[in-house]
């Protein structure tokens, strides 16, 4: 079976200022990595140290300077912006400490989101939607606005509309740095219930109770990962 990630070498330079003083910074600095189908992985690393650029390019968010991205065993390094959109729409699924929720649209309308983008039906959208949030527990939470849900239940919406996609890769950026102490526990418990049932999730955190959740976290400093660890 091939692995869901693999990156070969992958670069992301930035540069700034003009051509007589550019100053070059490199967000990642040769990072090579393999995901197995259904793992659960965490990012740590300090602030600037690269984590966020590496799971924005895992999401096709951001294009690697140099380098090789495979996801699922298909080449997608140099998809332009149509054909990036096309996959990640598809193939990805997104989680922010933001929740990113439409504030005039319900919850089970968030949801059906992606699935507008894909062109399906209305009757199918509607069903998807209603059954991604009945796996994250908002079953009579469908008809509230995000200003009626609590931050617990806006990222569980969040969650719902990322699983909708029936993604090959769940991306997690922050996802309880906005919560209370409870509804953070629910969330990770419900990440618990979705790695049980075979999702593939990576999770960027900088809490260590957090990354401890998950089976192994890759540490990231100055762009470089500079340790695997595979916890028990």
């Amino acid at each position: 079976m091939k692995p869901i990630v693999e990156l070969e070498e992958v670069r992301k330079v930035y540069r700034s200022g003009s051509s007589r003083r550019e100053i070059e910074v490199r967000a990642l600095d040769g990072v090579s990595l393999r995901i197995e189908d259904g793992e659960f992985v965490s990012i740590m690393g300090p602030s600037g140290s690269g984590k966020s650029t590496l799971l924005h390019v895992l999401g096709l968010l951001d294009r690697p300077t140099s380098g090789r991205y495979l996801l699922a065993g298909e080449d997608v390094t140099g998809l332009d912006d149509e054909a990036a959109a096309r996959v990640r729409n598809r193939r990805i699924g997104f989680v922010f400490q933001a929740f990113f929720l439409m504030p005039r649209y319900s919850a089970l309308k968030n949801v059906e989101l992606p699935l507008v983008y894909r062109g399906l039906p209305e009757g199918e959208r509607r069903l998807r939607a209603e059954r991604a949030l009945e796996e994250v527990g908002l079953a009579e939470r469908m008809d509230h606005l995000p200003s009626e849900l609590s931050g617990g239940q806006k990222q569980r919406v969040a969650i719902a509309r990322a699983l909708v996609q029936e993604p090959a890769l769940l991306l997690a950026d922050e996802p309880t740095g906005n919560l209370d102490t409870e509804s953070g526990r629910e969330i990770l418990a419900l990440f618990d219930r979705l790695h049980a049932e075979g999702k593939t999730l990576v999770v960027v955190t900088h809490e260590r109770e957090i990354a401890d959740r998950s089976r192994r976290i890759l540490h990231v400093r100055d762009g470089r990962l500079v340790d695997d660890e595979v916890l028990g």
